[in-house]
């Protein structure tokens, strides 16, 4: 919240400013760059019965590469990249971005075996790291407080168009590869591998697009213009020191010896929960990977949480000391592990359990996956906005249906023995679940100040990706591998959501108190407000 002496009319200049048609065709294009972002990470989807078969995995596996591989690295990556986007030029940044996950996807098609998949999905998780923190900056100064709820939303529909239009470009490219080369292509490449190399190598000329849009000044919608940082690279260093491992016991060093032997106690622990959780799951080369991979991810974030707290004190209190944020943040990740689950598993069960022809399960998985998510996204983007001018926590309802109104229809879903019917539950989990995006994205975004929505955006991805894509879609997989049955791997699930249900309960009490205060916190930890 600005101070009303002297900012009213800057305000106000600044809103009419955005909602010209210039924000709308930046809007449009943000979109595309998303639907691109969720196309190279959800082909894996269709893909996956045929990259099992091929390279002898199993469906934890699966899990691992979808989930964990690109969640863990995303949000690892999203923290610096976050600060750059608070500090550089954003459309640079995105477009840098674009070319080097499109060409890691591309690259995907050339995978041999399951650990050269990895390293490619890897590479494609720390180029979109780039995106939404970008975006969710570009399209919060390009829009007044009012309507950005809804802009997030439109934003975050290419999220369910792409993930559906995967499904159908995946199953047309391996089906007409396959039946041109039944013994493999050129390079001796099947299907599969064709389809990686079909999707990412468009972006990089999208890429291109990309770097002609305008940069807004940053803060212009809500009058808190924020000058250029004079060295915008030197906070985007810093960050990959106190978030990448092992450079983060550089950074803790710094910070003193008490700093660093409690660093080293942390890591400690972590790694030894990880290896329980190894043991716990069995030993296999999947466990490791698995755990040692979320542990080193959680490790990470505690040695950027300690760092940031030391280094910037504002965004360090709007952020981690606001338990506002966090539970709405928090709540809408557990929202995400059964979301992203579905999303991943969704079509090779349709596949697998219900019999599904490759076609039939992109058509009908695919196509109303898109369409559902796109008009709840968009619904559940208004109907936050509306709500909030209504109620202060408005917003937060929207994310708590979101939790609650797909139980449901997702366990009829994953018992069904009908296809049709699961065809028609998905479409209602898809419209449903996706209905609290727009709603979570806008109140991370007035939860901080301008300068900080980079490094708000990444916060809000790590939940999203470290707790619901890194653990969802695997654990889904390890259940259905332990049980040979993923109906049970996928209900198995249910159980995070009362957690998230009761995590909005409190954030939809805080949440009003807490963006009513944002200017008096940030100015009392030191964050000069002109």
């Amino acid at each position: 919240m600005s101070e009303p002496t002297g900012q009213e009319s800057t305000q106000e200049t600044s809103s009419e400013a955005v909602v010209q048609p210039y924000a709308w065709y930046v809007l449009g294009v943000l979109v595309l760059v998303y639907m691109l972002n969720f196309i190279d990470r959800q082909i894996l989807s269709i893909l996956a019965n045929d990259i099992k078969a091929d390279l002898g995995l199993t469906d934890a596996d699966l899990g691992f590469l979808y989930g964990t591989a690109f969640g863990v690295f995303y949000s690892l990556f999203g923290i610096p990249l976050g600060r750059l986007a608070d500090s550089w030029n954003r459309t640079r940044l995105m477009a840098i971005g674009l070319a080097l996950w499109s060409s890691m996807t591309a690259l995907s098609g050339l995978s041999k075996n399951g650990m050269q998949l990895t390293f490619a999905r890897i590479g494609v998780g720390i180029g979109e790291a780039s995106a939404s923190p970008s975006a969710y900056s570009l399209l919060s100064d390009w829009f007044p407080k009012e309507k950005r709820a809804t802009a997030l939303a439109i934003y975050s529909s290419g999220l369910y168009i792409g993930g559906g239009i995967s499904l159908l470009i995946g199953e047309q490219v391996v089906g007409r590869w396959n039946a041109a080369y039944p013994d493999g292509g050129p390079g001796g490449l099947v299907g599969w591998q064709a389809a990686f190399m079909a999707v990412g190598l468009p972006g990089v000329f999208v890429a291109l697009w990309v770097a002609t849009m305008r940069e807004p000044p940053r803060g212009l919608s809500d009058g808190l213009i924020t000058p250029p940082n004079p060295r915008p690279f030197k906070g985007f260093l810093e960050e990959l020191v106190n978030v990448i491992p092992p450079l983060t016991l550089i950074s803790a060093a710094r910070r003193g010896t008490a700093a660093l032997m409690i660093n080293l106690a942390v890591a400690a622990t972590i790694a030894a929960i990880a290896y329980g959780l190894i043991v716990l799951t069995g030993g296999s080369g999947t466990s490791w990977r698995q755990w040692g991979a979320v542990g080193i991810g959680t490790y990470a974030i505690y040695s950027w949480a300690t760092a940031l707290r030391r280094d910037d004190a504002p965004t360090f209190e709007l952020i981690w000391k606001t338990p506002a944020f966090l539970c709405t943040t928090l709540g809408y990740g557990l929202i995400a592990f059964t979301s992203y689950a579905v999303s991943f598993w969704a079509a090779p069960y349709a596949e697998r359990v219900l019999g599904a022809t490759k076609a039939e399960a992109a058509l009908l998985v695919g196509a109303p996956g898109a369409l559902a998510g796109f008009l709840g996204v968009i619904l559940g983007g208004r109907m936050a906005d509306v709500m909030r001018k209504r109620n202060p926590g408005g917003r937060i309802l929207v994310i708590l249906f979101g939790a609650v109104a797909p139980i449901i229809p997702f366990i009829l879903a994953f018992t069904t023995s009908s296809a049709t019917m699961f065809y028609i539950l998905h479409f209602c989990i898809g419209i449903l679940a996706s209905t609290a995006l727009g709603a979570t994205a806008a109140t991370t975004q007035d939860l901080v100040m301008p300068r900080m929505r980079g490094v708000s955006t990444a916060t809000f991805f790590i939940s999203t990706t470290l707790v619901g894509l890194a653990l969802g879609p695997y654990l889904a997989g390890y259940v259905s591998t332990a049980t040979d049955s993923l109906s049970t791997g996928m209900l198995s699930l249910v159980l995070v959501l009362p957690i998230s249900a009761a995590l909005l309960v409190y954030a939809y009490r805080a949440v009003p108190e807490a963006e009513r205060t944002v200017v008096e916190r940030a100015r009392a930890a030191g964050e000069v407000i002109g």
